[in-house]
């Protein structure tokens, strides 16, 4: 016979692990004021219109939901080692919220101080997700995101199997070092795009980036416009570019071969001739 959960409703608390190793429980309209890791180890629970004051709220939990709830300031480090949580409908203004996390859904929620968030973790769904803050996603892998909105740079450094879908990212040195990378009818603007990735796929997406898409090994892209995109394609291997209008510049492109309506500055360095003989430009009219 399954136990029925344990019901905590409109409480304060204080001080360090106030409700630790708490199991099957749901928590409603609570607020942990000052006091390390007030949940954690705990699991089976239900939060909503929670708020979490200080650190660590969250550590090494399992199967957690988290609906209309805060994560303030101080909250800082709050999801670490956490597995299977679904949050939506949440403001979280802490830095460094997961880390080697595992089965992650958030729905429109708010990170809006997201500095060094979602480091090492797996299994990340993020829907309808705003993001402010530098180096999200670090060394992360099998993300999904549809509608994210990103103001912060050094995204996805060192990530894999991403798909990012309908969403607008203002980021500079974004998807570096990434593997299996596809993003579909994006915004993206930042300087020093997608430099040293491997199998990157760019589908329906209008790119702003001062030396940007270099130094990738299996490089597409679909139907994509580069807007004031300069010195794109240096040392780029294995490229199959479809571009719908005139590229300002590309350099040093290694090998593969970019279609576009024309490119404004052709770039090969003389000492760099022999690695372009395998690129191809075809100019379409």
């Amino acid at each position: 016979m399954k136990k029925e959960p344990l019901i905590i409703k409109n409480g304060d608390y204080t001080g360090e692990r106030a409700l630790f190793m708490t199991h099957n429980a749901i928590i409603e309209n609570v607020f942990f004021h000052d006091g390390e890791s007030p949940l954690k180890e705990s699991s089976d629970l239900k939060l909503s219109n929670v708020t979490f004051q200080w650190k660590y709220p969250l550590w090494y939990c399992n199967n957690v939901e988290v609906i209309n709830s805060k994560f303030l300031e101080t909250a800082r480090s709050g999801l670490w080692y956490t597995h299977h949580l679904i949050m939506k409908d949440c403001v979280i203004a802490a830095p460094k919220e997961f880390r080697r996390a595992n089965d992650i859904t958030i729905i429109n929620s708010d990170f809006s101080n997201a500095q060094e968030t979602f480091w090492d973790c797996q299994n990340i769904t993020l829907k309808d997700v705003k993001v402010k803050g530098d180096y999200f996603a670090m060394n992360s892998t099998n993300i999904e995101a549809n509608n994210l909105t990103v103001d912060g740079n050094y995204l996805f450094d060192g990530a894999k199997n991403i798909v990012i879908k309908n969403s607008v990212i203002n980021s500079k040195d974004s998807f570096w070092n990434t593997e299996n990378v596809t993003v579909i009818n994006c915004k993206i603007i930042g300087e020093y795009l997608a430099w040293n990735s491997k199998n990157i796929t760019f589908i329906d997406c209008e790119i702003s980036s001062l030396q940007g898409l270099c130094y990738i090994k299996g490089l597409k892209m679909v139907n994509c416009k580069l807007l004031d995109t300069t010195l794109s394609f240096e040392y780029c291997e294995d490229i199959d570019a479809d571009i719908v209008d005139e590229i300002v510049s590309v350099k040093n492109p290694t090998s593969g071969v970019i279609r576009c309506k024309g490119v404004k500055e052709l770039i090969i360095d003389k000492n760099t001739r022999d690695l372009n003989k395998a690129f191809k430009l075809e100019i379409e009219k």
